[in-house]
């Protein structure tokens, strides 16, 4: 983890300096795990992120707000409590911790001035985010409560004492120690890699700063220690001293790595070199807007894929459920076909009720509807007279071609809706927000797939769809998903205007307000590029899209949302470009 502690340390100075003696204006947690307060202060307002995710804890001012929940969670309601328009008067750390602790004063429910910390540790699965009294150490609550069963040194439960986190034994702290004496621990220590043993002897130092150390002091972070040279020992204490006071006092350089596909690979709060050309570099103006660029990307893939990860199962079930049953029909309706076989089987026995006894088990008769009049055995029940085991072959004739009638409007019905889910899957894959994800929600509960949890709040306000401008000044929408489909297609597109859509596949709806105005090739073609990216076929080349006017589009009675059906189509072949999509996106 490259939020180390002497990482936090020069944050600390950063937030100290920016934000001490700025008044809590309002708090929100967008998830359970990471909580924004909007702190008022000399500069404005500014937005402090708390993250205690396993994968990315971390505290820092932001400019990317994950959006909030219809209503706010029971800790975040306790913060609001306890902590609106309280002052910060402090941001602390213990040495070299991987744990800040923020002061705020304020007032009890009696009027009387009272401190309440923060605290915010960043320990990997272990990271909390604890309130408590700073003078008696009572634990207000926790983002996460431990009881005495998990941890039965350190239980963090509302009522119980706030011990700090465990220090790590036999390491020395780099915030307190001289440089001279980790040097002096090194040298007497077991030889090893340079890199390890320096990470194995230090705390606040995290694994690319200690091969970073050893990179700039020999070359190689794996050179064992027993092959240093007196020159090299002093180009590591001078490193050291530099990463010391870089944060305990100095002016940091928030540096920023990138693969060479440009995505975040690691960050520093000083230059990094031991990549070489296998990754780029830049400085960004403070350690926030280092942590904001480096986990904006990722934390909003996150926080997707956890808003949809109940919807993506239950849609996965649902495709599997009906695929089970449409195999079933129509086996049954394979089945159903033989259903001739029982007619004739009732005819035959009808021709011969003179000559079939009684009690037989079978009987040996002339096929009549055979051009050779072949014999055809027709097996009998024996319990029932011949006119009854006619009859019931007539039954049984009857019972089967009802049902191929109705096994073909399940099967037909089946796979409508399988088809839904498929279009849901892909609006889904789709989503680039947690709204998004929950208007899906809210038509998956409309069609009785799930239910909504009952709340005293209103739904927030649908979103609009996409907005595109194409090169010939033509405005273009796209739906997000299928009740927005409908409503674009059927409620707000005119009769005039073109609507297109990929043949045969999950997608967006997409509309051309022209009015019946002639469309340049060149806007179609557009449109189309938007329809084949906005769809399943996004990945594909060559993606056919029909095209045709609204008033050719009509919603058949009983259909799903988003399904539609259409005549007097154009077809085009297009394949899908994201920076004639981007360039194309009409911004707000």
């Amino acid at each position: 983890m490259a939020l180390d502690g002497a990482f936090l340390r020069a944050l600390s100075r950063e937030l100290t300096e920016k934000l001490i003696d700025a008044r809590v204006d309002k708090i929100h947690q967008p998830q359970k795990e990471e909580l924004v307060f909007c702190l008022r202060g000399k500069s404005g307002v500014q937005k402090l992120l708390f993250s205690v995710r396993v994968q990315s804890p971390r505290v820092h001012l932001t400019e990317n707000v994950p959006e909030n929940p219809a209503s706010p969670p029971m800790f975040c309601m306790l913060l609001r409590k306890h902590l609106q328009g309280a002052k910060l008067v402090a941001v602390r750390q213990t040495g070299f911790e991987r744990a800040l602790f923020f002061d705020f004063a304020t007032r009890n429910e009696m009027g009387d001035p009272v401190t309440l910390t923060l605290a915010c540790e960043m320990m990997g699965r272990n990271s909390n985010l604890v309130l408590f009294n700073a003078e008696s150490k009572k634990i207000v609550d926790a983002v996460r409560r431990v009881d005495f069963e998990t941890s039965e040194s350190r239980p963090i439960l509302p009522g119980t004492t706030y011990l700090p986190p465990p220090t790590m034994a036999g390491k020395l702290d780099v915030g307190e120690a001289e440089v001279s004496t980790l040097i002096d621990r090194l040298k007497t220590g077991a030889d090893g890699a340079l890199c390890d043993t320096l990470l194995a002897a230090t705390q606040g130092l995290s694994p690319l700063l200690c091969r970073e150390a050893a990179k700039v002091s020999t070359g190689a972070p794996d050179t064992p220690l027993s092959l240093l040279t007196d020159e090299q020992w002093a180009k590591l204490a001078v490193y050291l001293e530099k990463v010391r006071e870089t944060a305990l006092c100095g002016a940091p350089r928030p540096y920023l790595l990138y693969t060479p596909d440009g995505a975040p690979l690691e960050f520093s709060f000083l230059p990094v070199t031991q990549y070489g050309l296998s990754a780029t570099g830049r400085e960004l103006p403070s350690l926030s807007a280092l942590l904001d660029a480096f986990y904006a990307e990722k934390d909003e893939a996150e926080r997707l894929r956890a808003a949809s990860r109940d919807l993506t199962k239950l849609l996965n079930q649902n495709r599997e459920r009906v695929t089970r049953k449409i195999a079933r029909q129509r086996e049954e309706l394979s089945a159903s076909e033989k259903r001739e076989q029982k007619r004739l089987y009732g005819d035959l026995i009808n021709a011969n009720l003179g000559v079939i006894p009684k009690g037989a088990s079978s009987a040996e008769v002339v096929n009549y509807y055979d051009e050779a009049c072949g014999t055809i055995t027709i097996p009998l029940d024996p319990a029932k007279t011949p006119a009854q085991n006619a009859q019931k072959y007539y039954k049984d004739y009857r019972k089967a071609q009802t049902a191929a009638v109705v096994l073909q409007e399940q099967i037909a019905a089946g796979e409508e809706e399988q088809l839904y889910f498929e279009t849901v899957a892909d609006a889904l894959s789709r989503a680039g927000s947690v709204r998004e994800i929950g208007e899906l929600r809210e038509e998956l509960a409309s069609g009785g797939y799930i239910r909504l949890p009952r709340g005293k709040q209103k739904a927030p306000a649908a979103l609009p769809p996409m907005e595109f401008v194409s090169s010939d000044g033509f405005t273009v929408y796209v739906g997000r998903n299928n009740r927005q489909n409908d409503l674009l297609t059927l409620k707000t597109a005119r009769g005039r205007d073109t609507w297109l859509h990929v043949k045969n596949i999950p997608g967006s709806h997409v509309i051309i307000v022209c009015n019946g105005q002639p469309l340049p090739d060149r806007t179609v073609t557009e449109a189309a590029l938007l329809a084949a990216f906005y769809s399943k076929a996004s990945g594909s080349a060559q993606v056919p899209v029909d095209f045709t006017e609204v008033r050719h589009v009509r919603k058949p009675a009983g259909a799903k949302p988003g399904r539609v059906i259409y005549d007097h189509q154009q077809t085009v072949y297009v394949t899908p470009d994201e920076k004639i999509v981007a360039k194309l996106q009409k911004t707000p």
